[in-house]
């Protein structure tokens, strides 16, 4: 069955960086358009970026600090992070799918992992 595992959360200080991973095994990853997604205590989970063979896009509160990419030998989606913000606080996850709407909603990705957690110090 599908599984993806993330990892590589932790604390930063704002203005820091930090590298998630999502590795993906149980499907040909290649095929998968990839996201993440981030759910901060209290809110509802919301959509930072996705990637859809060489297409990105980017939510615009991350727009321009984070970067999502992927290694398809390596069965493995990252989302590197920079200019962190006590704001990006949360709880990521990646999420999967074969189809394909607007890319940004949650509903669209019937695959997810069970995410790590990002804390931002001010």
């Amino acid at each position: 069955q599908v599984r993806l595992v993330e990892s590589g959360g932790g604390l930063a200080q704002a203005g820091g960086s930090l590298t998630v991973s999502c590795a993906a095994s149980g499907l040909t990853f290649s095929s998968y358009h990839m996201a993440w997604f981030r759910q901060a205590p209290g809110k509802e989970r919301e959509f930072v970026a996705h990637i859809r063979w060489g297409s990105k896009s980017y939510a615009d509160s991350v727009k321009g600090r984070f970067t999502i990419s992927r290694d398809n030998a390596k069965n493995t989606l990252y989302l590197q992070m920079n200019s962190l913000k006590p704001e990006d606080t949360a709880v990521y996850y990646c999420a999967a799918t074969q189809t394909w709407g607007s890319g940004g909603s949650a509903s669209e990705y019937p695959y997810w992992g069970q995410g790590t957690q990002v804390t931002v110090s001010s």
